[in-house]
Formats: C-alpha cells, structure tokens, sequence
C-alpha cells in the first residue's frame, strides 16, 4: 500500500497538520506522522529524507512555521514529491515568512506549496498525486469530487 509520511517541524503544527493527515485516512491511505525539525533535529531531517522511498513512501507532505526550511530542505534531499504546507506559527510575520520561505525554491527543488495552514487541500493533493498511478485511488478521488460538487448544488437550493 502507498504511503505519505505528514512531518512537521513540532508539535505546535499539529492542529494545522491534522488536517492533512485526516483526510488522507479518509481516503483509506497509510499515514506516517512525526514531527522532523529542519533546525533542531537536522540528523534526523538528512536520515528521514534520504531513506522515505525505501520505506514505501510515495509522497511527502511537510508542515513548516517561521522560517520554514523543513519542505524545502526535505526536497533538496529526497527523491519523492513534496508537498510543503506553511503553517502561521507564533514566531510568523503574519505568515508571510513560511509561505515564502516555502513557495520561493531554487530551479531543481520544487515543493509544491498550498495556501497558508492549507493541509487539508495537501493531503488531497497527495491523494491525487497517488491517484494518478492507482486507478481505486483515483475512483476514491472521483467520488470525492462529485461529493463537493453535489454540497455546492445543494447549497444553492437553500439561498433560492
């Protein structure tokens, strides 16, 4: 089965990364969680990175605040796609500093980057990227999207 590893740079990201991690068991996908800092625990960053393919991870979704070197440095390490999640902390400058921290990678290290505490929409990005080789996946993806497009439906018919 396909894995996604959801890491952070400490459990302060929690709220924001269980988001991510929520959704993808709802998809019915295996989740590995921990919480790997770029600054902290750099020993642990290098091992993490370079070994995630060899433990059956496919996709590697990396929850960041402040500074928020952890998805890119990930990226710079790992052969797997990363999906970074700024994360407004309370060292943050309104956030600005994790989304471009994040979003602003070099030529050759793309993380893709979602909104501000958006780890909902990276764990549907993950489910997709898996998807896009695993047709139950992508059926899950499917139904998943019709279901958004039925709740708008529905919502329209209580504003008339």
């Amino acid at each position: 089965m396909s894995k996604v590893a959801v890491i952070m740079g400490s459990t302060s990201d929690m709220p924001v990364m269980q988001e991510a991690i929520d959704i993808l068991k709802g998809f019915d996908i295996e989740v590995e969680v921990d919480i790997v800092s770029a600054h902290r625990t750099p020993e642990k960053l290098f091992e993490f990175s370079k070994s995630a393919h060899t433990r059956g991870i496919k996709v590697i979704i990396a929850g960041a605040g402040g500074a928020a070197h952890l998805p890119g440095m990930v990226a710079s390490l790992s052969p797997l796609p990363v999906i970074g999640v700024p994360v407004k902390s309370s060292n943050s400058i309104d956030g600005w500093d994790s989304v471009l921290s994040i979003l602003q990678m070099p030529a050759g290290v793309p993380v893709a980057t979602v909104a501000l505490n958006g780890a909902k929409n990276a764990g549907i990005l993950a489910a997709q990227i898996l998807g896009s080789s695993d047709k139950c996946m992508l059926d899950k993806i499917l139904i998943y999207k019709e279901g958004l497009k039925q709740k708008v439906i529905e919502g329209a018919k209580t504003i008339k």
